[in-house]
């Protein structure tokens, strides 16, 4: 190695040096905010065509158009939301109050909860207990209940910071709606760099993804929730709206409605009449299996990944990473599946021909 070259691969190693601690002082930075960032991008791709609807008729005046999404985001995201958790914490706060008061009143337990199998039997004791000597059952299912409630207090707090967290996002939403095609064209170029020569195709396909997956798990959980929510309201359960949030959470996380649900038509079968719990039952067990065949629809309208590799994505996102993994965990295992299609179909003999004529 002579002088030059010597002269040359050092140069080399102080531009990566510098290249390197930059990268990682900016990695740094942008980290507390990366769930922040992340939401702010899932959610600029998945309302894109309403903000590019939206300045179409507003005359191209695209800060406007953002400016009112961007107002209309925090108030869906903050306003139902932060009414339905204060709504929670006072109906907690009654029931404590007459807990300690002794004026709570709970019904006798409906004739069918013993016969169900293991935790019928137990339930119905339990019930009955409460019903008849209030003071008896909270000393024995006292710690029991405090620790309930503490979890929930903790699941209320979360929430609440999580509030925060999506005001946040959207606010960055919306900063980044205006400059949306130089920043889509800035990433197609980024991704023919990394994934060339399908890059682009693999950005387009993510971004195809992540407005699906808005669709079919999102918009599914909202219009189920929505639905619940309104048939509670209907035949008179107060807590319609807190309970219709739990509905929704359930939904995003992939877990379903059943766990309110069930709870619900038993409580109905026991305090409702016969024709008002039959009528409630006809209409929450559809708006419960809703999700099964309109989520697959909307999530695989569009696309070319199959159903199958979209839905581990969801389901394995969400246990890894939480609710943005949702969103990442389709995106990534697209991108792999279609990356392992490229490199089996890829014929290394005619690869090594096309090289030689080059």
């Amino acid at each position: 190695m002579d002088g030059m070259d010597e002269r040359r691969l050092i140069d080399l190693g102080v531009r990566l040096l510098f290249l390197g601690l930059f990268a990682f002082a900016a990695f740094t930075i942008i980290l507390p905010l990366s769930g922040i960032v992340i939401w702010a991008i899932i959610l600029a791709v998945a309302i894109y065509p309403l903000f590019d609807w939206a300045q179409s008729k507003l005359g191209g005046r695209r800060g406007l158009a953002a400016t009112l999404i961007t107002l209309l985001g925090l108030g869906l995201t903050i306003g139902p939301l932060w009414a339905s958790i204060s709504g929670l914490a006072e109906h907690i706060a009654t029931l404590s109050d007459k807990v300690q008061n002794g004026t709570l009143e709970i019904p006798a337990p409906p004739e069918g909860l013993k016969d169900i199998p293991v935790v019928g039997p137990k339930a119905t004791e339990a019930w009955h207990l409460f019903n008849s000597n209030m003071a008896v059952a909270l000393e024995r299912y006292g710690s029991v209940i405090l620790e309930f409630a503490s979890t929930i207090g903790g699941a209320v707090a979360g929430i609440g910071f999580q509030l925060l967290a999506m005001a946040l996002s959207v606010v960055v939403m919306g900063m980044m709606l205006p400059p949306g095609p130089k920043l889509g064209a800035m990433t197609q170029t980024f991704g023919n760099r990394v994934f060339a020569p399908k890059g682009g195709e693999f950005v387009k396909m993510a971004t195809a993804t992540v407005r699906n997956v808005s669709r079919g798990v999102l918009g599914v959980a909202a219009l189920q929730a929505g639905g619940m929510g309104i048939v509670m309201m209907l035949f008179g359960i107060d807590a319609a709206g807190p309970l219709a949030v739990v509905i929704l959470i359930l939904g995003i996380l992939q877990i379903g409605p059943l766990l309110v649900v069930i709870p619900l038509l038993i409580w109905a079968w026991g305090a409702m009449g016969f024709g008002a719990a039959l009528g409630f039952t006809a209409l929450m067990i559809p708006l419960t299996l809703m999700d099964n065949f309109l989520r697959p629809i909307f999530i695989a309208k569009g696309l070319d990944t199959p159903i199958l590799v979209i839905l581990v994505g969801v389901l394995g996102g969400v246990l890894s990473s939480g609710l943005i993994g949702i969103f990442i965990g389709p995106v990534i295992l697209s991108v792999f599946y279609e990356l392992v299609l490229a490199w089996m179909e890829t014929d290394p003999a005619k690869a090594k021909t096309q090289e030689g004529d080059a």
